[in-house]
């Protein structure tokens, strides 16, 4: 049975993925502002060390749940983010049909919740809706480029779907729904091993191993510093009026990967030379998001730049990987990964 009692001094808020890299840097923004926090995660891409200082924190609850069978939470939410997802390639290819379902009938799950409570409810989406785009940089009304029957269709496609079923609970008066569209982020607690580009390289890095180039290293991307992502979060779930539309979340500084792998064999003192190898199918040759209507509706941008984020993710990395145990908890993934699975299109 429901417990129909508010947390009197802010809300009480559940956070699919919490224990996640970005989840669990969202758990320590929404406590330190007085809410209450209900983590849900399945540890499958999650890490148990990402939220272990929080496990004793008075307005802290830990479900080890997959949102696929999450069926109730026995207190009452006032909102729901959803950010239970696999979100590098490697991991998402590991179990593409779990990662497309996860995106539909999981999130059809944490909809049917936010409901059933009346519950406001953020939809963590994706710059990969806009697959290998076409339109530069990529505004919100741009309807993407996406291979529907590729390697990355299951996570384009599934976050595809879970928009849609999003703004349907939405148009329908159903449910409160808010969708971010995320581009690249990166700093501390990212798994050393999950294939992202930023990680990929500061650890080979670190290790003094050469720097892997996927293709001629030209094609782009946009970073954001976990910080001002979640702030962006934050920013979208408590707008008033609901935007009724996506909003994409990212910095639009644009940088090619020859010129990241620059700034990382600059500042890693370890660092080896950098080898080139195949780009993987269907990554993307650009990727820069328009933030015209996050600073419209939401006074937003980020505030962090690439040097003094790098600077941080390095520091953190550098002591991530002096400790070998939890080095191991946080590189659970469901099987090995290859290098030739590491994609600069995370």
């Amino acid at each position: 049975m429901l417990q129909r009692t508010r947390n009197e001094k802010g809300k009480t808020i559940l956070v699919a993925g919490g224990a996640g890299f970005v989840g669990s840097h969202l758990c320590d923004a929404l406590l330190a502002r007085g809410d209450r926090v209900i983590c849900v995660d399945s540890y499958i891409t999650g890490s148990k060390d990402n939220v272990r200082p929080l496990r004793n924190h008075p307005r802290f609850r830990l479900i080890e749940k997959d949102i696929c069978d999450l069926a109730e939470v026995d207190e009452t939410l006032d909102q729901i983010y959803n950010l239970a997802c696999a979100a590098s390639p490697p991991q998402y290819q590991a179990d593409p049909v779990h990662t497309m379902m996860t995106c539909v009938a999981g999130t059809g799950n944490l909809l049917s919740l936010a409901e059933r409570h009346a519950a406001s409810f953020l939809q963590a989406s994706t710059s990969e809706v806009y697959g290998d785009p076409i339109e530069h940089p990529q505004r919100e009304d741009y309807r993407g480029n996406v291979s529907c029957i590729g390697p990355r269709a299951c996570y384009d496609e599934g976050k595809r779907a879970a928009e849609t079923l999003c703004f349907d609970m939405l148009r329908t008066g159903k449910v409160d729904a808010r969708v971010a569209r995320i581009f690249n982020t990166y700093g501390p607690r990212m798994q050393p091993n999950d294939g992202r580009i930023i990680s990929n390289l500061l650890v080979q890095a670190i290790q003094g191993r050469p720097l892997t180039i996927y293709g001629t290293g030209k094609q782009t991307r946009s970073f954001c510093f976990v910080s001002d992502l979640v702030a962006g979060l934050i920013a979208l779930m408590d707008v008033d009026p609901n935007p009724e539309a996506p909003v994409n979340l990212g910095n639009p500084g644009e940088f090619t990967i020859n010129e990241l792998a620059e700034m990382v064999l600059a500042m890693v003192p370890t660092a080896s030379k950098a080898v080139r190898k195949p780009l993987p199918q269907d990554d993307p040759q650009r990727r820069r998001p328009d933030i015209s209507r996050a600073k419209e509706l939401l006074k937003w941008e980020p505030k962090v730049p690439l040097s003094e984020g790098l600077r941080h993710t390095a520091d953190w990395f550098t002591a991530a990987l002096g400790d070998g145990k939890a080095l191991r908890r946080r590189s659970r993934v469901r099987r090995p990964i290859s290098s030739s699975e590491i994609s600069v299109g995370a």
